[in-house]
């Protein structure tokens, strides 16, 4: 899609969460080479900053930033204070990785609340806070960043995997729903990608970095493509392919387009 469609379609403002660096910081740099404003979260201020001054320069866009931890229960009433009057047409929920590294009855139970409100209850919450006024103005998108962990219960990371199995079916539910009022929405199952946090988490764990992790910037380049054509993609396969997942993308959307008919004429009835 050329920039002008894509700032018309999506802008004028894009929210990302999870943009201080790795994949959100690519989203990032490309939505600000379309031209579209940017509102940038992350938990640390100083790299949101210096990302900041680098896409005002280079592209002449205006970036607001806010610090907010999104495992805060006020998460989301900080990301709609942070986007304060500013239409926002583009949602990108990036964050949301395991910090944890443990089985589940080995960690507090308090650390899976975190996790559990930051990858479900504040993505709920932040979908249906910006998705609302996406749908009366009749144009918009929502990305929320997933894991191929989402289709597979896996001891050791079990919460992560839940939660992001909630994301994705909630992602398909809402693509089904807002279709018809011009709202593109799309859960982007992603593998391991090579960003700061991920090497980090690796290296603590004595664990050799490979080669094949996936490039951060090619990364956001496909979730921005594929975003008009919800409500699933999974990094490194086609369309029509099913390999992390037992259902291929087209598949999982035809199904949801089967369901959505089936349940729009038992409403009909009723």
């Amino acid at each position: 899609m050329e920039a002008e469609a894509f700032a018309s379609r999506y802008g004028p403002w894009a929210l990302i969460a999870g943009a201080s660096e790795g994949t959100g910081a690519s989203f990032a740099r490309q939505l600000a080479e379309a031209g579209l404003d940017l509102i940038l979260v992350a938990r640390r201020q100083a790299p949101l900053d210096q990302l900041a001054d680098e896409l005002r320069a280079r592209h002449g866009v205006e970036v607001v930033t806010a610090t907010i931890d999104l495992a805060a229960e006020d998460a989301t009433a900080r990301l709609v204070e942070a986007a304060g009057h500013r239409e926002v047409g583009l949602l990108i929920l990036n964050a949301g990785a395991d910090p944890n590294g443990s089985m589940f009855l080995d960690n507090a139970i308090a650390n899976w609340d975190a996790l559990a409100t930051r990858n479900v209850m504040t993505t709920m919450r932040a979908l249906h806070a910006f998705g609302a006024p996406m749908r009366e103005r009749g144009r918009g998108g929502m990305i929320v960043v997933g894991s191929g962990a989402c289709y597979a219960g896996l001891p050791g990371i079990g919460v992560y995997a839940a939660s992001k199995a909630f994301d994705l079916v909630l992602c398909e539910a809402l693509w089904a729903e807002l279709e018809p009022h011009g709202v593109d929405v799309l859960s982007y199952v992603i593998g391991r990608t090579d960003t700061p946090a991920h090497r980090e988490l690796m290296e603590a764990r004595g664990m050799a970095i490979p080669d094949n992790l996936a490039d951060p910037d090619d990364v956001a380049r496909l979730g921005l493509e594929r975003l008009p054509h919800g409500p699933v993609c999974n990094w490194g396969e086609a369309d029509d392919e099913a390999v992390v997942s037992a259902t291929s993308a087209a598949q999982r959307r035809e199904r949801i387009r089967a369901v959505a008919a089936m349940s729009a004429a038992y409403a009909a009835k009723g």
